[in-house]
C-alpha cells in the first residue's frame, strides 16, 4: 500500500513538473523555428537547431546595451534594498516603542496595495521632484533604482524583521560592553548572521526587478536606457508579431535569472521559513 502511494506521488510530481516546465519548453523549441514552421506545429521539435534567430534577436534588441542596463539596475537596486531593509528591520526590532510597531505595520500594509493604483500618482510625484528639486528622476536609471527600492522594501523589511527577532540581543549587549558602536554592532555582529535571509531577499528581488516590465516602461523612454524586458517588446508590433524572434529574445531574458536561481535556490526555503515563522 505504501509502495503504491509512493508511486502515485512520484507520478503526480512528474506531471506537475511537466506542466510547469511546458511554457519554457514551448519558448525554447520555437526560438529555433522560422515563422512557418512555428505556425505548423508549435509543440514539435525544430527541423534544425540553428542560432540564426538568436543572433538576429540580439541585434534587433541591442542586447548588449539592454543587458548592461538590466545588470546595473538590478545589482544596484538589490544591494541598496539589502542594506537599507536590513538596517531598518534591525532598528525596528530593537526599538521597543509603539512607533516602531506602527512603522512596521505600515510596511506590511503597503504590501497589499496594487502597483496599478499607484502608477499615475507615482509619475506625478517623480515629475514634481524633477521640477522642484531639479533632481532627474524620470527617464533615468537612477530614478528607476530609487523607485525599485521603495516598491521592494516592504517585503524585504518583513523578512528581515522576522529573522532578526530570532537573534539573541545578548550578543549585541556583549559587543556594546566591549566598546563596539551601534554601527559596529550591526555590521560586525548582526549582518553576518543574516546570510540565509539575505540570500532569500536577494533572490526574490533579483527575479522581480530583472523581469519587471511595467515600471521601466513608465520611466525609461530613451532606447539607450531600455532593459531586456523592454527590448523584447520590440518584436510585438501593432499588426504583426515576430514570434520566433520573440521566443529567442525571451530565452535570452530568462537564462541569467535561471542561472542565478539555480546557484542560490537552496537558501530560499530556509530563509523564508526562518524569516516569516520566527
Amino acid at each position: 500500500m505504501r509502495k503504491t502511494s509512493g508511486i502515485l506521488k512520484s507520478v503526480l510530481l512528474i506531471l506537475l513538473a511537466l506542466f510547469f516546465l511546458s511554457p519554457i519548453y514551448i519558448i525554447f523549441v520555437n526560438s529555433f523555428k522560422d515563422r512557418q514552421e512555428l505556425y505548423d506545429n508549435a509543440l514539435a521539435l525544430p527541423d534544425n537547431f540553428s542560432f540564426q534567430y538568436y543572433l538576429e534577436a540580439m541585434e534587433k534588441m541591442n542586447f548588449l546595451s539592454a543587458l548592461g542596463n538590466s545588470l546595473y539596475i538590478t545589482i544596484v537596486s538589490v544591494v541598496l534594498i539589502v542594506i537599507l531593509s536590513s538596517m531598518t528591520a534591525w532598528t525596528l526590532v530593537r526599538t521597543d516603542s509603539k512607533w516602531s510597531t506602527v512603522i512596521f505595520m505600515t510596511f506590511i500594509a503597503t504590501m497589499l496595495i496594487p502597483f496599478q493604483t499607484l502608477m499615475m500618482p507615482l509619475m506625478q510625484f517623480m515629475s514634481a521632484i524633477t521640477e522642484n528639486l531639479n533632481i532627474p528622476m524620470y527617464n533615468t536609471r537612477e530614478g528607476l533604482i530609487f523607485m525599485n527600492i521603495g516598491f521592494h522594501a516592504s517585503l524585504s523589511v518583513f523578512l528581515y524583521h522576522g529573522f532578526i527577532k530570532s537573534i539573541p540581543i545578548t550578543l549585541e549587549e556583549a559587543a556594546t560592553i566591549d566598546g563596539a558602536s551601534k554601527f559596529g554592532v550591526f555590521w560586525r555582529i548582526i549582518f553576518p548572521m543574516l546570510k540565509p535571509i539575505t540570500a532569500t531577499v536577494m533572490i526574490l528581488n533579483v527575479i522581480s526587478i530583472w523581469n519587471d516590465f511595467l515600471l521601466p516602461s513608465l520611466t525609461l523612454i530613451d532606447t539607450a536606457l531600455r532593459t531586456i524586458p523592454l527590448s523584447t517588446f520590440f518584436f510585438f508590433g501593432e499588426f504583426t508579431i515576430q514570434w520566433n524572434l520573440a521566443m529567442a529574445g525571451l530565452t535570452l531574458t530568462i537564462i541569467p535569472v535561471i542561472i542565478f536561481y539555480a546557484m542560490a535556490q537552496k537558501h530560499i526555503i530556509k530563509g523564508i521559513g526562518e524569516g516569516a515563522v520566527k
